[in-house]
């Protein structure tokens, strides 16, 4: 049984993304994977085709909703596929952006452009903090230097195509002639023309793959799968259209991998981290040291911290993209330390902590000042609390404890 893949990850956006989002992706992705693009290639064409199948139902705002409460079950009495239900110029001016001014269509002309590509970068949290200047390589098709484009031999010409007569396309008649069907020409694939002699460098594509290095400057605050879009450095219009490449390029997609923390995870702006402290420092209270992203940040603690207590130290996350001088905020998540080992002094102070605290220690009352407890004159199982002699019980476990 087939398993049925969710419309939000085949176009890869957020339930939030609004319809120009939802639009801008599934033109990336068809161009990414149209069967002219990937000849012979059966997953791009499986590709092609789910990408289709969820933008039709995300573009439209009833199915849409239909598809957010019940999934695919809610469209189940639904005609799939049916295009009928798309924005007939969202149609036309995609399919313009992938085929070219032909598949334009219905007497309007719009100039051809070429394939976007995609490629990633991976950055370090510290490099996504303060932004950085980064070198991104990929590969592109470009016009053939040596025969301009033409995929012709240089000194020769490409011939009219026979099959279509030059125009690129052939027209296909059914059921007695009552319908006519204007398809791309599968003999010169829509160039019009043909090759008698390849050229030797891209062996009659008009087009061969080159390498291409640019410098992107990644600004401070930037997130993970978050994309720079460069526009123009994408590829040329394609052969059939335009042989030598005249024409808007396509553009470049860039996606940021921001690499995992061994000390910070991060939530939006906010960095989130754990801080380990002995217990006499959390019941006691503390003025303690965290190692930020940038630097060391300071942190109160208050008598009677609990294990898993979090605490925020204001302005120490990560900057915001839109608003670089404004910072998200570091969470420290309290992890209180109790040690294994214990010597025979620390044993009897902590037997002395617990008959002076009614015979065990109580996590409700932890948080009580050894002042308070000293003080209290109430018996307790036919034993009475007496005043501590010098430094309080607490006091001296902390001393013999974090002294150790």
């Amino acid at each position: 049984m087939a398993v049925e893949r969710c419309y939000y990850e085949v176009l890869g956006v957020e339930r939030t993304a609004n319809g120009e989002e939802i639009k801008r992706s599934y033109r990336r992705l068809a161009m990414k994977w149209h069967p002219d693009r990937n000849p012979g290639d059966a997953k791009a064409e499986t590709e092609f085709k789910a990408c289709a199948e969820a933008y039709e139902v995300l573009s439209d705002p009833e199915r849409r909703a239909r598809y957010d409460q019940f999934g695919h079950a809610g469209l189940r009495q639904t005609p799939a596929h049916d295009f009928s239900r798309m924005q007939v110029d969202d149609i036309f001016s995609m399919f313009a952006d992938i085929f070219g001014d032909a598949a334009g269509g219905r007497g309007r002309r719009t100039r051809a452009r070429g394939f976007d590509l995609e490629t990633s970068v991976a950055i370090s949290l510290e490099e996504a903090l303060t932004g950085r200047e980064v070198e991104v390589s990929f590969r592109r098709r470009d016009v053939c230097g040596t025969c301009s484009g033409t995929g012709a031999k240089p000194g020769t010409q490409p011939l009219r195509c026979p099959t279509c007569g030059g125009q690129g396309q052939v027209a296909q008649t059914g059921l007695g002639g009552m319908f006519r069907m204007v398809t791309t020409c599968p003999n010169c694939r829509g160039r019009g023309s043909v090759v008698a002699e390849a050229c030797g460098e891209c062996r009659g594509q008009g087009r061969v793959q080159k390498s291409r290095t640019l410098s992107v400057k990644i600004p401070a605050g930037i997130q993970d799968g978050q994309v720079f879009r460069i526009a123009g450095e994408g590829e040329p219009p394609p052969p059939e259209v335009s042989a030598n490449g005249t024409g808007p390029r396509g553009d470049l997609h860039v996606v940021i991998r921001v690499e995992e923390h061994d000390r910070f995870e991060r939530d939006g702006d906010d960095l989130i981290t754990a801080q380990t402290v002995p217990f006499a420092d959390a019941a006691l209270g503390a003025r303690i040291s965290i190692d930020g992203i940038d630097g060391t940040q300071m942190l109160e603690l208050p008598a009677g911290t609990q294990h898993g207590e979090q605490f925020r130290i204001r302005g120490a996350g990560m900057p915001n993209l839109r608003t670089p001088s404004r910072r998200g905020d570091l969470v420290v998540h309290v992890l209180v330390e109790v040690p294994r080992k214990l010597n025979d002094r620390q044993r009897e102070l902590l037997r002395e902590l617990a008959s002076t605290d009614g015979g065990s220690i109580d996590e409700g009352r932890s948080g009580r000042a050894p002042a308070q407890a000293a003080a209290s004159g109430k018996a307790s199982g036919g034993r009475k609390r007496g005043k501590s002699k010098d430094k309080g019980v607490w006091e001296k476990i902390k001393d013999t404890i974090v002294g150790e």
